[in-house]
């Protein structure tokens, strides 16, 4: 068994955090690899060491003193290594990344600091081998993450080290200047490794005891997905759930290697498995519910729409020419809507009209803002009558007007829009129809 395991920052963000985590991985010798993030906060009000790095670097590339935000930044550290009683100094990481700082190495590099260093007192701590990842994590000239380099040169450092301790969020291009993954980039990073080495399981533990149903900002105490296929988590991530982010899916999707969610302050906890498919049934109808606010629906009305030759062309060209993407396309024999991210149309929206307007000749054509989507996810949905009836129930039970419906041709999912001041009260109602009645 060989397992490849990345750590979030609140799970690495003081001495008593790290003492956790060396136990986890030291408890099972196949946990061979390990991804650090950087220290994150240690309560509520403190600040993420990325933060303070990008805060220190700003300083230094605009002519500041910086010096009591290095020291500031040192002692976050120092914390740890004193708490852990280790016999390791940063002074010289820190000598280097002042000068560079001073040099303008850029923000990049900056906010890579945090776990470069994490990574090297991490090593320190289980004894493990350090693998900067600026050596292995390779990004091409445009800055776009270089896959197949990458791999050949995991394999190659990693092919007789048969464990290691490589940092995430970051790599480097060719000329070795630092580049940081957008989102989610440990998670990213962990995910590479998994797939250099082979590995039979990735586990990413984090603050959470795996994939909840929805979220609990919105939903008290929701309760925890037990196995999740890549193809929901990738609905339920694009809507919004924020476990794990979808780019961090691809790599081990493509290698068929599974993921566990974990809980770093309760091991024992067995955390959410995400896979390529799965007979287990799930305890409930739907696998999870996540959404967005911020919306816009573009409904257009033409008798004999559906006659009419590169009528859906014509309108998404129009799309197409302002440089605005679309999320559904929600459509009748006569009617078409259009739905869109309000923030990307608002600034063009005359431009769209005017241009619809030219290309089709509408006999109706209204803008709808301020509106939610919802997706409820499900691999059960196909297999059980009465799904949508049942949501639909439930949103006209909570008083809750739905302005579109759109269903994937898979019937794993339903996307529902309402408007902006319904969405919290649609999550709940559908979370209560499937969720809490059959607690």
């Amino acid at each position: 068994m060989k397992k490849v395991v990345k750590f979030g920052g609140s799970s690495l963000a003081s001495a008593e955090q790290f003492r956790k985590v060396g136990k986890i991985i030291l408890a099972e010798d196949s946990r061979r690899y390990v991804v650090p993030s950087a220290p994150g906060k240690r309560y509520t009000g403190d600040t993420k060491v990325t933060d303070m790095l990008y805060q220190c670097y700003y300083a230094a590339a605009n002519g500041e003193d910086f010096d009591g935000q290095i020291k500031q930044i040192k002692a976050r550290y120092n914390e740890i290594i004193g708490g852990l009683n280790l016999k390791l100094s940063l002074d010289k990481e820190f000598e280097t990344i002042a000068e560079n700082f001073k040099n303008k190495a850029g923000s990049d590099y900056a906010a890579s600091r945090g776990e470069y260093l994490n990574g090297i007192l991490m090593a320190a701590f289980i004894g493990y081998p350090f693998v900067d990842s600026a050596e292995v994590i390779r990004f091409n000239k445009d800055g776009e993450f270089d896959a197949e380099t990458t791999d050949r040169l995991l394999k190659e450092k990693l092919k007789d080290m048969p464990k290691a301790v490589i940092p995430g969020f970051y790599g480097a291009y060719e000329d070795g200047k630092i580049k940081t993954f957008s989102r989610g980039g440990s998670d990213v990073t962990g995910s590479i490794v998994a797939r250099a080495v082979e590995a039979d399981l990735y586990e990413n533990w984090t603050d959470v005891s795996g994939f909840l149903v929805t979220d609990p900002r919105l939903i008290e105490d929701p309760v925890t997905i037990d196995v999740i296929t890549y193809k929901e988590l990738r609905e339920l991530s694009y809507m919004g759930a924020t476990v794990l982010h979808e780019d961090a899916i691809f790599p081990v999707r493509k290698a068929g290697i599974p993921i566990n969610i974990k809980n770093t302050n309760r091991p024992g906890d067995k955390g959410t498995m995400i896979v390529a498919s799965t007979c287990h049934k799930p305890d409930y109808t739907i696998t999870g519910i996540a959404g967005k606010k911020g919306f816009v629906a573009i409904n257009i009305e033409k008798d004999m729409m559906n006659s009419e030759i590169g009528f859906g062309r014509k309108v998404l060209e129009e799309f197409e020419k302002q440089g605005i993407s679309f999320e559904h396309i929600p459509s009748g024999i006569d009617t078409m809507s259009i739905v869109v991210h309000q923030d990307e149309f608002e600034e063009k929206e005359q431009q769209v009209l005017a241009g619809i307007q030219r290309a089709v000749n509408p006999d109706y054509l209204e803008v709808e803002g301020d509106m939610a989507l919802v997706a409820v996810v499900g691999r059960a949905m196909k297999s059980n009558r009465g799904t949508a009836g049942r949501i639909f129930s439930a949103l006209a039970h909570a008083n809750v007007n739905v302005k579109m419906i759109d269903q994937g041709s898979s019937e794993w999912n339903i996307i529902i829009g309402v408007r902006n001041e319904d969405f919290e009260k649609a999550i709940k109602a559908i979370y209560d129809i499937f969720v809490t009645t059959q607690l």
